[in-house]
């Protein structure tokens, strides 16, 4: 535990000096708390001497309690604001994290898992250094003041209260190690309670759609249960600890009273100073009622630490080491020679000994049967993938020797699946550059055949889309992510199977426009339409990752092979689609 809770110094150090101030400010607290039986037992000495002047004890009682109440305030502020300080500085290091990881990360790791540390873990540690801190200071101090107070007093009275200490010290550290477990045990059920819902409600129209509520309402029952459990095994653990303290504290309480009140009838001992014994005793042992707490909190805390720290220290999946040497502009002239690749644990090759040559200028189509490699080689030209070194090439240089912001701002790639954020049109539009024209905006949406219907929203570019585009229609989506592309004019253009979700009329509308943009600039498009793809410079057909024909839409369709096939059996199942709706009619 104090290994894991070590590791958080990182974040804890710019705010030492502030969290010094107030674990020094805690100890002064406990100092004046100590004063205060001492002032009661002079008081309760002067009544019992017939003495009626008590303005000296009753001013030192004031004094010590508004001095504390000052010291404190400004303790609390000071320890609560460094944990809010770390807590703040953790959330943005995940994120940061997060944003560097690639595609195994995430296959990995689910969404649900890692909200689960950037709230809940990280609150842990927030609670350990604004609450716990004190809980633990006030436990080291308590004891420390009140021995040295009572020393003063009797001597033989404070011994008594020594020989239960290893046994409070030997059952904390036991409980500290279940606790522990059951700590890990907790934070995990709490990571899969967390993916479960993020994932129903992602999927909830497939759901419903389904009629499968009742049965996903049965399955979280079980995952609730498993979490439940797991707090449960903690909690009893924790209970059973708060509750034998507090039963040691009784012992201990009944022991001094028995010889204190011996001392007092001896007369080697005052009945004010042993009023003022036993709240020294209460001072002592008031902590180690919570100690259970404290253990708790600060096992919690260590396991969220390590879980915070698995995600810190991977790696970057894509490493950004530029060599200097590459141009600030890129020009479109792309090189794929004898490119092979194999993801994780995967039987087969992905691709396999691709060879491509794109000049700047050219748009370039690619098709294949699902699976055939097509994505996988795009996502290599911008990295999302790193493709092994000498491989792939733009103007000349490896696509490693660029900057990783050069490389991806540079080449626009609208992925397959249309993402929108839960914000503003406009905003997703205009993502990398909010601050771009506003008829460049509407240029974009004419071109990617949206402009209509954003006209047809109340808010038109105000309209919140909802989170992932939820209030869009499939092709509005597409159309959407489509216009978020051509609105970078990027010196290279990828689409990878954006028409998918369009008609026919409005893909040769956006074809048409695509053209007219384009011209003197690269693009390469992924489409499964002989329609689209019939439109590019040059037609690619990939199959099992391998690339086996390149050429035009013509020169394909006279070799007779897997493309003429294709479109073939396209061309006829449009004739067939035509014959049928006639017939319906």
């Amino acid at each position: 535990m104090i290994k894991s809770l070590m590791r958080l110094g990182v974040f804890v150090r710019p705010y030492r000096i502030r969290l010094s101030l107030g674990v020094i400010a805690f100890g002064f607290a406990r100092i004046l708390e100590g004063f205060i039986p001492l002032f009661l037992a002079d008081a309760i000495k002067r009544i019992s001497d017939g003495n009626q002047d008590l303005l000296f004890p009753v001013l030192g009682i004031l004094a010590a309690v508004v001095g504390r109440y000052g010291v404190v305030t400004f303790a609390r502020f000071a320890v609560r604001r460094c944990g809010l300080n770390v807590a703040f500085d953790l959330r943005q290091a995940l994120y940061k994290s997060l944003q560097l990881q690639g595609l195994k990360f995430f296959s990995q790791y689910t969404i649900g898992d890692m909200m689960t540390r950037a709230v809940a873990d990280i609150s842990l540690i927030q609670r350990l250094i604004s609450m716990g801190t004190i809980l633990f200071v006030i436990l080291f101090f308590a004891p420390v003041v009140g021995f040295s107070f009572m020393l003063t007093l009797s001597p033989a009275l404070t011994l008594l209260l020594l020989p239960p200490l290893p046994l409070v010290f030997f059952y904390a550290r036991w409980s500290a190690r279940q606790m522990g477990v059951a700590s890990q045990e907790v934070q995990d059920r709490l990571s899969g309670l967390g993916t479960h819902v993020q994932e129903n409600l992602s999927g909830i129209r497939t759901i419903q759609a389904m009629v499968q509520e009742e049965n996903e309402v049965a399955r979280f029952a079980d995952t609730n249960q498993a979490y439940a459990s797991a707090f449960y095994d903690l909690a009893r653990i924790n209970s059973l600890m708060t509750a034998w303290m507090p039963t040691l504290a009784s012992l201990c309480s009944i022991t001094i009273l028995g010889y204190g009140a011996y001392l007092v009838t001896q007369g080697d001992l005052q009945v004010g100073e042993l009023v003022a014994f036993f709240m020294y005793v209460g001072m002592i042992v008031a902590p180690f009622r919570v100690v259970g707490y404290i253990i708790n909190m600060f096992q919690r805390a260590g396991i969220a630490s390590d879980r915070l720290f698995e995600v810190f220290e991977l790696a970057p999946e894509i490493t950004d080491a530029p060599s200097g040497t590459t141009s600030r502009q890129i020009q479109g002239n792309i090189l794929i020679k004898d490119l092979s690749y194999r993801y994780d644990d995967a039987a087969t090759l992905a691709l396999n000994n691709v060879n491509l040559e794109i000049s700047k200028g050219e748009s370039i189509s690619i098709m294949g049967r699902v699976g055939s490699g097509k994505t996988t080689l795009l996502k290599q030209i911008v990295r999302l993938i790193d493709p092994p070194p000498g491989t792939v090439l733009i103007d000349g240089f490896d696509v490693c020797d660029y900057p990783l912001s050069q490389l991806r701002a540079q080449i626009a790639m609208v992925p397959q699946d249309p993402f929108l954020f839960g914000e503003p049109l406009k905003a997703n539009l205009t993502y990398d550059d909010p601050n771009r024209a506003l008829d460049r905006i509407w240029e974009a949406a004419m071109s990617a055949d949206l402009k209509s219907t954003i006209e047809g929203f109340p808010e038109q570019l105000d309209t919140i889309v909802g989170e992932r585009g939820v209030t869009l229609s499939g092709g509005q989506k597409q159309r959407a992510t489509l216009a978020r592309g051509f609105i970078r004019e990027a010196p290279v253009l990828i689409l990878d199977d954006c028409f998918s979700s369009v008609d026919t009329e409005t893909e040769e509308h956006i074809l048409s426009e695509l053209k007219r943009l384009r011209q003197g600039q690269t693009t390469l498009l992924v489409s499964h339409r002989v329609s689209t793809a019939r439109h590019s410079d040059r037609i690619v057909i990939m199959d099992e990752g391998r690339i086996v024909e390149v050429g035009s839409h013509e020169e394909l369709i006279a070799r007779g092979g897997q493309y003429a096939e294709l479109e073939r059996i396209q061309r006829e199942g449009a004739i067939d689609s035509d014959y049928q709706a006639l017939r319906i009619t």
